[in-house]
C-alpha cells in the first residue's frame, strides 16, 4: 500500500468517527400514521390502581400433636397458643376519588389489623375497612387524600370473547406492572374458587400480588377485578380470572350501605340442564336449569314454580346454568323482583318472583338424638357456596368434646342423609326417628363425602 492510499484510508476513518451515531429505533410514524400505543390510556388509568399491604396476627398452636383431642385428654395437656404475624401484598382500584373508596379482593385484606395503600405517586396512606363479602371475594376499603385518580366502571355485560384487555397490579410485590391480552372466555363458574362465580377469563398475565387489581378495556374503563389464576405452580400460564364490573358495581353499593351483602333467596334447589335431561323433558338443549325442589312457603312456591320446571331465561337473558341464576339472585336485594322464563310440560311460561329474606332454621342435635348433642344444625342459606346445588343440612356450630364431636362430626359438615333417609332441611332432619338404634350419617365434607356410623 502506497503512502497516498494509507493517507486516504486514515482520512475516511477519521470522518466516520466524527460523524454522529444514529440509534436504531422504531419510527414515530409509518406512511404518515402514528404507531399504536397504550401509553396515553395507561397514563390516565394507572394513578387509580394502588398497591395494598396488610399486617395482622393469628393464633397458632405450639405443637401439632395438640390438635389431637385423644392425645390431649390422655396426657392431660393444656393447649398453649402463640401469635404469628401475617402480612400480604395485593392490589386495589380507586372507584370513587371523592370518598376515597378502593375496591380489592376480600382475601387480600382478610384478618388484617393494619392496611396500607401506596399510590402511583409514592404516597403511602392508612386505610380502613368499609365492608367485605367473602362469598364473592370483594372488599371495599377507604383512604383520605387529595388528588386521587379513579376508574369508571364499564358495562362488562357488553364484553365479547376476543376483546383486548389490560391487567394492572402489583405482582410479587414488584410494584405497578401492566400486562395485556384478550378476553378468553366469559361466565366461567364451577371452579370452586369462590362462592359466587361468574368470571371473565383472560390470558393477560396475572400473578400472585395482582389480586384486587384492575382489568381494563382499551378505553381505560374497569371491566373486572383480577382475583385468581389457574396454575399448578402458582405462576401465570395464561389462565387468569376477574370478577366482572357489573357484579362489582352491585356488591360495592351494598358494602358501602350496609358493610355486608344482604342476600335473599327464591327457595328452590336447581341442577343444570344436561343433554340427557333435555331429552327426557322433550326440549332443546340450549342451556338452562331444572327445578329439583321447591321449599315450603318460599317465593318460588308462592309464584307457582314446580319441581320439573325448566328455567331457560332470567330477566330476559338466556340462562346458561344453575350458577348463573344463583349469581343473579345473589346480586338482587331483598324485595326486588326477578323474571323467569320456564318450560313446563313443553309449554313456555313467565313467572315473577320476589326475592325474600333467608329464613334459616336452627336445630340442636340433642333434639334429634342425644348422641348428636353439641351440634347445632341449620338449613343451607343463600350465603353458602353449595346453596341451591345440593340438598342437606349444615353443621353450623359444634362444641368441642361434645358427643357429636367425639363421634367424628365436624363444623362445616353437611348432612346429606340420616339412616339412609335424605334430609334437605332441619325440618326433615327432625322427622327422622332413630328409635335408639344406630345412626348412619352421610356427610359432605369439603369436596369429599363420607359415612359415619354412631352406635
Amino acid at each position: 500500500m502506497t503512502h497516498a492510499e494509507r493517507a486516504r484510508r486514515l482520512l475516511t476513518l477519521a470522518l466516520l468517527l466524527a460523524s454522529p451515531v444514529t440509534e436504531a429505533a422504531l419510527p414515530a410514524e409509518v406512511d404518515g400514521q402514528p404507531l399504536p400505543t397504550l401509553a396515553p390510556m395507561l397514563e390516565r388509568v394507572t394513578p387509580a390502581v394502588v398497591n395494598i399491604a396488610t399486617r395482622g396476627r393469628v393464633q397458632v398452636r405450639e405443637n401439632p400433636l395438640l390438635s389431637d383431642p385423644f392425645f390431649r385428654r390422655f396426657f392431660d395437656l393444656p393447649t398453649p397458643r402463640r401469635e404469628r404475624r401475617t402480612q400480604s401484598l395485593g392490589s386495589g382500584v380507586i372507584i370513587d376519588a371523592a370518598e376515597g373508596y378502593v375496591v380489592t379482593n376480600h382475601h387480600v385484606i382478610a384478618k388484617a389489623q393494619e392496611i396500607s395503600v401506596t399510590l402511583r405517586d409514592g404516597r403511602a396512606l392508612p386505610a380502613t375497612l368499609v365492608g367485605a363479602d367473602p362469598e364473592a371475594d370483594i372488599a371495599v376499603i377507604q383512604v383520605t387524600a387529595d388528588d386521587l385518580g379513579e376508574l369508571p366502571l364499564a358495562d362488562s355485560d357488553a364484553l365479547r370473547v376476543g376483546d383486548f384487555v389490560v391487567a394492572i397490579g402489583n405482582p410479587f410485590g414488584l410494584g405497578q406492572t401492566v400486562t395485556s391480552g384478550i378476553v378468553s372466555a366469559l361466565g366461567r363458574s364451577g371452579l370452586g374458587i369462590e362462592g359466587y362465580e361468574d368470571f371473565i377469563q383472560t390470558d393477560a398475565s396475572i400473578n400472585p400480588g395482582n389480586s384486587g387489581g384492575a382489568l381494563v378495556n382499551l378505553r381505560g374503563e374497569l371491566v373486572g377485578i383480577n382475583t385468581a389464576i389457574l396454575a399448578p405452580s402458582g405462576g401465570n400460564v395464561g389462565i387468569g380470572f376477574a370478577i366482572p364490573a357489573s357484579m362489582v358495581r352491585e356488591l360495592v353499593a351494598q358494602l358501602v350501605e350496609h358493610g355486608e351483602v344482604r342476600r335473599g333467596q327464591l327457595g328452590i334447589v336447581l341442577q343444570d340442564l344436561t343433554p340427557q335431561l333435555a331429552e327426557a323433558f322433550g326440549i332443546a338443549n340450549g342451556g338452562g336449569a331444572v327445578v329439583s325442589q321447591v321449599l315450603d312457603g318460599s317465593p318460588a312456591e308462592r309464584a307457582g314454580l314446580q319441581p320439573g320446571d325448566v328455567i331457560v331465561a332470567v330477566n330476559d337473558k338466556p340462562l346458561r346454568g344453575s350458577s348463573q341464576l344463583r349469581n343473579t339472585v345473589g346480586l338482587h336485594r331483598i324485595g326486588e323482583v326477578i323474571r323467569l322464563e320456564i318450560i313446563r310440560d313443553g309449554s313456555p311460561r313467565s313467572l315473577r318472583l320476589e326475592v325474600a329474606a333467608p329464613t334459616t332454621t336452627h336445630l340442636d342435635g340433642a333434639e334429634v338424638d342425644p348422641r348428636l348433642a353439641g351440634a347445632r344444625f341449620s338449613d343451607l342459606g343463600p350465603g353458602h357456596p353449595l346453596y341451591g346445588r345440593i340438598n342437606g343440612v349444615l353443621v353450623g356450630t359444634l362444641e368441642r368434646g361434645s358427643p357429636a364431636w367425639s363421634s367424628g362430626v365436624r363444623e362445616g359438615d353437611i348432612v346429606l342423609s340420616l339412616n339412609r333417609r335424605p334430609v334437605a332441611s332441619t325440618a326433615e332432619l327432625r322427622k327422622v326417628d332413630p328409635n335408639g338404634g344406630q345412626l348412619l350419617l352421610n356427610l359432605q365434607r369439603g369436596r369429599s363425602a363420607l359415612f359415619i356410623l354412631i352406635r
